[in-house]
């Protein structure tokens, strides 16, 4: 049985009304199959309450399981001696089916009504009940009316100021949503990349701010540009390490201290996220530093390489064969010199063939922010963005791009306000008129298609014509097969009109994962017919994952960055598509942003 949440007495989030004397601390519990005492009982009965609350039940049978929970925690007597007495049903409150439950459960430590309930409600709507202030009447509304099975998708669709429009919510509903999420991520052990460096940032501009501290770096997945991290890692070099680390327990935005020593310290911050901060000295600083950003399949790859030249590598230095002093080098360049290899940029290392390209000088030159011309991908106010068309493109110009691509939601996303085919004109007659405004400056006229379930497109061809980009995606029905689903990708893009695929897999990370999908597959369609896929650069996404990002090279397609920004300052999570497009060996001339809009729509055309 597993148990839904735990009931702990005067510890919690917070009192469920009708509940009586309990609290929850809402994470999942596994409890041995067998017989369960009263308590347990009493738990269970209060979880069927909520899920039946989530499902919809009446609320005459919702407030039986709680009232019956009630009633077994206030009991006295031994359950056991009433089961087999048959007296169960004198309790107030428990009737013939209820006391069939109780008997079930204390017999079997399994109910299949409790099973079969559970089964109805995704995992993360369950999760959802873990917010604070966020009880089952509303977790089932935003469930059913937004389709919002995860909190992480709550939390895009609270920023988005979606929740707020539901009947019997409104915007401080929706704020106290965001509040108790944030509460909720505080405590979990896995951080999206793009809080982590925030974090990490801010405790990393103070402490190389002191001046003990001679050099210093934010090391780790951090430093490795990974979507995900655990916690956050900052290395110094200095000759007086305990009063560096004496100034680091005394930060202002350290929660706690986990544990304080002369050279490592390790804190919670207020934001939940663990910081390491590691102190010595400034010749074993560089060793230190490849250490500890890893990751530790490259270390490992590393120190193999070392052992071939009769050396021994570790995070304390270079060591020849015997000799107890290492081999002096000033930075991490001339760590990877001393072993025949060209500098391996931190995002590379993750030992997957990194170090056998820096031995035959074929790292390749990967992207920057700078080589990206425009931006493709956002949205406005015509659909669920935040800002104009001439806000997003005003925001654009101020960043320096030479071009942007409007590409609002097609009809069928109708919880997103999705454009009809009379918006779609009225879209381009603005669109035109900025770009009669404006020199040197080009608003293209692009659409996010929805690839329907068939895999036939939102719009008819006579209307994607007239669009300069068309960006295809799926947005519904994600539990299809893989071959399902495959096909009805495949066709998607094939359709002549679509330039590219919209964040591939469709995953939300820490929230959702992707669906079914042979990508292989879809990325090969792509590579055949000239097309591109996009790296979708919000932080939440990061899809396509760097992982695939050579094989989509491989297959002849064109990767794409972009932010599918909501609001103007959504634009500069093009940098996070930075981070992984570097993870994943890509160059310049790999993204089709890197092109100018006369490149770009030559390209088109081909």
């Amino acid at each position: 049985m597993t148990f839904l949440f735990e009931a702990v007495e005067g510890v919690g989030c917070r009192f469920f009304s009708g509940v009586g004397p309990f609290r929850f601390v809402f994470f999942p519990v596994l409890v041995d199959e067998g017989p369960m005492d009263r308590h347990e009982i009493a738990q269970v009965l209060h979880e069927m309450g909520l899920m039946l609350e989530l499902t919809g039940a009446n609320a005459f049978k919702v407030r039986a399981y709680t009232n019956a929970a009630r009633a077994l925690e206030e009991l006295a007597d031994d359950i056991g001696a009433l089961i087999a007495s048959g007296e169960l049903t004198a309790i107030r409150g428990i009737g013939k089916n209820l006391a069939e439950h109780i008997a079930e459960l204390h017999r079997t430590g399994g109910l299949a009504e409790y099973d079969e309930l559970r089964g109805q409600i995704p995992d993360g709507v369950i999760e959802m009940l873990r917010i604070q202030g966020l009880g089952p009447k509303k977790a089932r509304a935003i469930w059913k009316e937004l389709h919002v099975t995860s909190v992480g998708e709550l939390e895009m669709a609270c920023r988005r100021h979606m929740v707020q429009a539901l009947p019997g919510f409104g915007a401080k509903s929706e704020a106290k949503i965001l509040s108790g999420i944030e509460v909720l991520k505080k405590f979990a052990d896995k951080h999206l990349f793009a809080e982590g460096v925030a974090w990490a940032e801010l405790i990393h501009d103070q402490v190389k701010s002191w001046p003990e501290v001679m050099r210093s770096e934010i090391a780790g997945s951090i430093r490795r540009r990974r979507e995900v991290i655990k916690d956050i890692d900052i290395l110094v070099a200095t000759d007086a390490p305990e009063e560096v680390m004496e100034r680091f327990i005394a930060l202002a935005s350290i929660e706690r201290v986990i544990a304080h020593g002369a050279t490592k310290s390790s804190v919670m911050l207020e934001g939940g996220i663990n910081c390491d901060l590691r102190a010595v000295t400034d010749a074993e600083y560089p060793f230190a530093l490849h250490y500890f950003t890893g990751s530790k399949e490259h270390n490992v790859a590393m120190r193999a390489r070392a052992k071939k030249y009769d050396c021994k590598l570790n995070e304390y230095g270079l060591f020849n064969g015997a000799s107890q002093s290492s081999l002096a080098c000033a930075d991490e360049a001339e760590i990877f010199a001393a072993l025949e290899l060209e500098y391996i940029p931190p995002e590379l290392r993750e030992d997957r063939g990194e170090i056998e390209a820096a031995s035959e000088g074929a790292l390749p030159t990967l992207v920057e922010q700078a080589d990206l011309k425009g931006i493709l991908h956002v949205h406005t106010t015509f659909t669920d963005g935040t800002a104009t068309v001439a806000e997003m493109a005003e925001a654009a110009r101020e960043r320096g791009y030479a071009y942007i691509a409007i590409c609002d939601h097609s009809q069928a996303v109708t919880i997103a306000g999705g454009m009809k085919p009379a918006d779609v004109r009225r879209q381009h007659k603005e669109i035109d008129a900025l770009n009669r405004k404006w020199k040197g400056f080009r608003v293209l006229k692009g659409i996010e298609v929805d690839i329907l379930a068939d895999g036939t497109l939102d719009f008819d061809d006579e209307l994607l014509a007239t669009f300069d980009i068309v960006i295809a995606a799926v947005h519904s029905r994600f539990g299809m097969s893989e071959s399902e689903m495959t096909e009805r990708i495949v066709r998607g893009i094939s359709n002549p009109h679509v330039d590219i695929l919209a964040h591939p897999t469709g995953r939300l990370l820490l929230a959702r994962e992707g669906y079914a999908l042979d990508l292989k597959r879809v990325l090969e369609a792509i590579g055949r017919s000239g097309k591109a896929v996009e790296i979708n650069a919000h932080p939440r996404r990061l899809d396509l994952d760097w992982r695939w990002h050579r094989v989509a090279i491989e297959c002849g397609a064109k990767l794409v960055i972009c932010p599918d920004a909501h609001a103007p300052d959504g634009l500069d999570d093009v940098s996070f598509g930075i981070n992984v497009a570097r993870k994943g060996w890509l160059k310049k001339a790999d993204l089709l942003n890197s092109l100018s809009v006369e490149e770009l729509l030559r390209w088109k055309r081909r």
